[in-house]
């Protein structure tokens, strides 16, 4: 099996490949539940009905904010590794671009990892024309072998109307831009069951003070307050990083991601006494230390909307795909499971994300207006209203989402500005940010069972990372 890459072009083992794999098969499993499980689609009108009616031969639609050109008789082909109910919605979009220019899409199912997948389609000499990839790191390997090609001006000024300076640079390499970021994940949520905070007279917080306080009141009513999967390190990274990103802010973050300062640093030890005031704190954890590192990702999420308003715990943490976890406990989202953003422990609440950016890997003028119709609010509008997605495009309509749950998940995205970043586990060497039971996973999965141990947690975390970087 080919190794899968990650950020700054370290490749990661077989172990990080399966994380990858979890948590984007999570992600594409709730695009096909959560209008199910919600029953709110809030969908209709001709976006949904795409492709159905005569190409208009190219300019710009009633109601359209970005004008195509016509491309009647071309054709080009989209790759992406999005499955089921992701897939469908995005072939509605891609169907919407059809319609309104004249071209043929076809979709190309992919497999994860996409780099090796287009490797073998761009050795067949049989390329996609626009691919969709995961992570920074992904567009800089696509553009080391060469394959990726800029965008145009097009595409170029509809980013400088839509997205925000630190979505576009993302999408940067070697100050050139080459990825438009389409899709988005909001991985700093706190989810809950809203009966016991009902029954707890607890209140949504919006600073770490305000979230140890429904905590206590919580634990008072009889609950355990928190749920967490420290069988798998990367819930634990989670916590880290959302925790470091509000307390340290956004340019620490990239330096310690980047190991170019060391993780003896004292934000890094202010980030761990801040955590340890949860996991450190007696009955504050479902199963305590010891139940919480036997716990799966999956239990940590369905036993807190299990058991009615006697659940294992109160709240868990994690992303927007947890609706999917949720959904087979058969609480309703919205209803029985609550969610709020992740609390500011610092000036601004935390935004860890992650994403897919459109690459064009055949330049051409039907391949630069995909990406250009991508980069509008026109497209992301549409596969907004179906449910299951988000968009970093900060001019699609809070109302485009089709339910409360779905518009403060959007609407906490889109507020982060520029002071959002991805994942920090994601962006490490793997021997350090992705093996199970080795660097950052195992070091915090230690400090989750002594808490108290900062000092020691620190110098392990250093050294651990000083071996993984190569100095």
């Amino acid at each position: 099996m080919h190794s899968t890459l990650r950020t700054h072009n370290t490749l990661r083992t077989h172990s990080t490949l399966r994380t990858h794999r979890t948590r984007r098969a999570a992600q594409a499993a709730a695009a096909a539940v959560i209008v199910g499980a919600l029953a709110l689609t809030g969908c209709g009108g001709d976006n949904d009905k795409g492709g159905s009616g005569k190409p208009s031969g190219g300019g710009k639609e009633s109601g359209a904010t970005v004008t195509l050109p016509e491309l009647n008789g071309q054709s080009l082909e989209v790759a992406a590794v999005w499955t089921g109910g992701e897939q469908a919605n995005f072939k509605k979009v891609l169907a919407e671009f059809e319609k309104r220019t004249g071209a043929k899409v076809t979709f190309v199912p992919a497999q994860d990892p996409i780099i090796n997948f287009l490797g073998s389609k761009i050795a067949g000499g049989q390329p996609p024309d626009v691919a969709l990839l995961p992570q920074p790191g992904a567009i800089k390997q696509a553009v080391d072998k060469k394959w990726a090609k800029p965008i145009g001006p097009e595409a170029q000024a509809e980013l400088g109307k839509n997205y925000s300076q630190g979505w576009q640079d993302i999408g940067k390499v070697g100050g050139k831009q080459y990825g438009v970021y389409y899709k988005a994940a909001n991985k700093s949520l706190i989810w809950y069951n809203a009966k016991v905070f009902e029954n707890a007279g607890a209140q949504e917080p919006k600073t770490w003070q305000e979230l140890m306080s429904a905590a206590q009141k919580v634990y008072d009513s009889g609950v355990t307050p928190f749920s967490v999967g420290g069988a798998e390190g990367w819930t634990l990274t989670d916590w880290f990083e959302n925790v470091y990103l509000s307390q340290a802010g956004p340019d620490k973050y990239d330096q310690l991601a980047q190991h170019k300062i060391k993780w003896t640093d004292p934000s890094v030890k202010d980030a761990l006494t801040t955590l340890a005031q949860i996991w450190g704190k007696k009955d504050y954890v479902a199963g305590g230390a010891k139940g919480a590192l036997q716990t799966e990702f999956t239990k940590s999420v369905t036993q807190t909307f299990t058991g009615g308003d006697q659940p294992k715990a109160g709240m868990v943490f994690e992303g927007d795909f947890v609706q999917v976890n949720i959904a087979e406990t058969k609480a309703k989202i919205g209803t029985d499971a609550k969610v709020f953003p992740f609390p500011r422990v610092g000036s601004e609440a935390p935004v860890v994300s992650g994403g897919d950016a459109a690459v064009i890997l055949k330049d051409s003028k039907a391949a630069q207006a995909l990406v250009t119709f991508l980069a509008s609010p026109d497209a992301a509008t549409i596969q907004a209203k179906l449910g299951g997605y988000l968009s970093p495009n900060k001019k699609v309509p809070n109302s485009a989402y089709p339910n409360p749950v779905q518009q403060k998940i959007a609407k906490s995205l889109i507020a982060s500005g520029d002071n959002f970043r991805f994942d920090m586990s994601d962006q490490a060497p793997q021997a350090f940010g992705g093996t199970p039971g080795k660097g950052e996973w195992k070091d915090l999965q230690d400090f989750l069972k002594n808490p108290k141990d900062v000092a020691g947690t620190q110098a392990k975390l250093e050294a651990d990372a000083a071996k993984a970087y190569g100095g």
